[in-house]
């Protein structure tokens, strides 16, 4: 399938242009600068290049503003962002308004645009009081970006920080803002960033009939790849439907590889209040679909786990509402289980798959198992497979639920590579 997509890096002389300081140019609003024509090139990948220049020094692609900021200057910009979204410790909202770029227009994915919202809030429109633009809110009445929506829009910068889990609800919004920008003509831009867990894939595929926003697409519960790499997956799969196509270029990052260990800046959401929850966060976070607590309404969100009536853990804890969880699971109730969040750093990064360990155990241990997945269905939806549920209540072991997924993620990795925009882990691997 033609990609409809270019990735912007200038390399002159052997200098990587990168950053927001030099000569700024204004462009009256009135008088909009003609639009680029969207090119499709052949990718230039950026990482091997930025990696030998900067020695280990990895930068975002919000960062590089001179790769982007010439396609933004006259027009009408839309910005899709939360409070991750900085530029050397600024945030890129005041950074393009410091460099006369016309933003009109902030849309803010779940848990808002400062990022307090709670988990599952739904979160209104409003008007920033710092800059005085609207704020429209894609996780309130309507988590989908109407194309209508874009109608007073030239171009859309969508720049927020994933961690790599198919379950985290950012990837379902950009998937919403490409689908709009493809009806509405628009284009988009994605500035990259690290994906903290981009250097491993594994877990089950997620089948179409578990389709929801919480996973919309036939990809690993861990896909090792950065939002850039995976809009362009989006795209040249096909995802968007009706044969659509958004007119997408991708800002890679600088001096990021696959084998890279990215630390955030700030929090990406609520529950995830540092490095050691993001790395547990794709091995605990399935337990969200059962009785068991993961530390929601606690300091130590997706580092602890325990349920009422478990007798088999040596630590205990009370979730209370507090601003990541207004009504935490097992509000009150006192959970018995275990503590992780002693765990070295580096021991959790040297982890190339899920530690089902985790689950398997505490379901063998749970006193009424008949009642340890949720009614409602929601793990089948985390898992995206109803195969795990299964598997786990027929007692398989973690190589039978393994090997159950092999051919799968054999398939997906062939279908990854394609799009991958930096020196893949795989040792096999000739991307680059």
């Amino acid at each position: 399938m033609k990609l409809n997509i270019f990735v912007v890096i200038f390399a002159t002389a052997g200098v990587l242009y990168w950053g927001c300081s030099g000569s700024r140019r204004t462009v009256s609003p009135e008088k909009e600068a003609p639009t680029p024509p969207i090119e499709v090139p052949a990718v230039v990948p950026p990482a091997p290049l930025a990696a030998e220049l900067f020695a280990g020094k990895i930068r975002a692609g919000a960062e590089r503003c001179r790769a982007y900021l010439p396609s933004l200057l006259g027009k009408r910009v839309g910005v899709v962002v939360n409070q991750a979204s900085l530029v050397s410790g600024a945030h890129l909202i005041d950074t393009l308004l410091a460099l006369q770029v016309n933003v009109t227009t902030i849309f803010a994915p779940e848990h808002g645009f400062r990022g307090r919202a709670a988990d599952g809030e739904l979160v209104d429109d409003e008007i920033d009081g710092h800059s005085g633009l609207p704020i429209v809110s894609l996780y309130g009445r309507s988590k989908q970006l109407q194309p209508e929506q874009l109608a007073d829009l030239d171009v859309v910068v969508f720049d927020l920080q994933d961690v790599g889990v198919r379950f985290y609800s950012y990837l379902s919004t950009l998937h919403y803002v490409m689908r709009a920008c493809a009806l509405a003509d628009k284009q988009l831009f994605v500035l990259d960033r690290p994906n903290p867990n981009g250097h491993y894939v594994d877990g089950p595929v997620l089948e179409g009939s578990y389709r929801s926003f919480v996973g919309m697409h036939p990809v690993p519960l861990v896909y090792g790849m950065t939002i850039g790499e995976y809009a362009r997956m989006i795209n040249g799969e096909g995802w968007l439907g009706d044969e659509l196509e958004c007119p997408l270029a991708v800002i890679p990052c600088a001096g990021y590889d696959h084998r890279s260990f990215y630390r955030l800046p700030v929090k990406p959401s609520p529950n995830l209040p540092n490095m050691r929850a993001i790395y547990l966060y794709p091995s605990l976070a399935l337990f969200e679909g059962t009785v068991v607590s993961v530390g929601r309404g606690t300091d130590r969100q997706f580092q602890v786990y325990g349920a009422p009536g478990f007798e088999a853990g040596e630590y205990r804890f009370v979730p209370q509402p507090n601003e990541g969880s207004t009504h935490p699971p097992q509000q009150g109730r006192e959970c018995v289980g275990f503590d992780l969040s002693k765990l070295p750093i580096d021991r959790l990064q040297d982890r190339t798959r899920l530690e089902l360990s985790y689950l398997l155990d505490f379901y063998r241990e749970y006193p009424d198992p008949a009642r340890f997945f949720r009614e409602d269905g929601y793990f089948d939806l985390l898992a995206g497979t109803g195969t795990l549920r299964r598997q786990i209540e027929h007692g398989f072991d973690e190589e039978m639920i393994r090997a159950s997924w092999e051919a799968d993620l054999v398939d997906f990795l062939e279908i990854r590579r394609q799009y991958l925009l930096y020196l893949d882990f795989l040792p096999s691997s000739d991307l680059h």
